[in-house]
């Protein structure tokens, strides 16, 4: 009797092995800077087509949820990632956890990982920029500031356009004054407008990513103004008419009456002197 319980308790706990499912998140590093990536990988023995939510929340007094995203298992089981981003959270505490969409998580073994505490350092105030975030493109890509407490250690500068990488990663010299900030200052042509970040990076890991905007040139419009043919016209100056000189009256001519007995009068006076 006692081999036939022994039997079926064995059977039950190769039952429940078999049943249970692994499944296992892996968030790394556990303590990382404001604005880096944070990087998961996802193993798990649950069958393909099995789909649940991963859970980035903002772990303090209450839960706050930052983002999400879905996972779903290939028959393959090979690992999966996931990033989430950090920029522009604050420090302090935040919390990875599984959620699925429907019942399942009980039939999960016990050494299954379904979330873990992460802490985000903020050491964007250690970093001050003083060249201007808008730049016009004749003069950019101008990049000053100062870092605190970053004396004469250099700090990592890395540098990415609208086409991707186009400068560093790469170490930059700084100078200490006298509150041993570490002033920096480096020229990197650019050549188009767009938004470019920059990422900062010393011994001590991740500072932070500062955004510039590079602005294009201002073109001004080419206003065409019509030709017009103005036209001529010639005038002629006036002429003024010369006074006339006085002339003398026009005689009406003698009526034919008086013309023919002047001619008798001669006639008759020739006659006279002949006889």
């Amino acid at each position: 009797m006692k081999k036939i319980i022994l039997i079926l308790i064995g059977i039950m706990l190769l039952s429940g092995t078999v049943s249970a499912y692994g499944l296992y998140v892996n968030c790394s590093p556990k303590n990382i800077q404001v604005g880096e990536t944070l990087k998961c990988s996802i193993d798990s023995t649950l069958p393909a087509g099995r789909t649940f939510e991963m859970i980035f929340y903002q772990s303090q007094y209450t839960s706050t949820e930052i983002s999400h995203q879905t996972v779903t298992i290939q028959d393959s089981k090979a690992t999966q990632y996931k990033l989430f981003d950090t920029r522009g959270l604050p420090g302090g505490q935040y919390k990875m956890e599984i959620r699925f969409n429907s019942p399942g998580s009980s039939s999960l073994s016990d050494d299954s990982v379904t979330n873990q505490l992460i802490t985000l350092v903020d050491r964007s105030g250690d970093l001050t920029i003083t060249s201007p975030v808008t730049q016009p493109l004749a003069d950019a890509l101008q990049i000053s500031g100062t870092l605190t407490n970053g004396g004469s250690s250099g700090v990592q500068l890395e540098v990415r356009g609208p086409d991707g990488k186009i400068f560093g990663p790469q170490y930059i010299g700084t100078k200490s004054n006298a509150r041993n900030e570490g002033i920096f200052s480096q020229k990197v042509s650019v050549y188009g407008p767009g938004s470019y970040d920059v990422t900062f990076t010393d011994q001590n890991g991740f500072i932070g990513i500062k955004t510039f905007l590079v602005t294009a040139p201002v073109t001004q419009a080419v206003t065409t103004i019509p030709t017009t043919t103005a036209r001529i016209v010639t005038t002629r100056p006036t002429t003024t008419a010369p006074t006339p000189w006085p002339t003398t009256p026009t005689r009406a001519p003698s009526s034919p009456f008086v013309v023919i007995g002047a001619v008798g009068m001669i006639g008759i006076a020739i006659a006279a002197r002949r006889t």
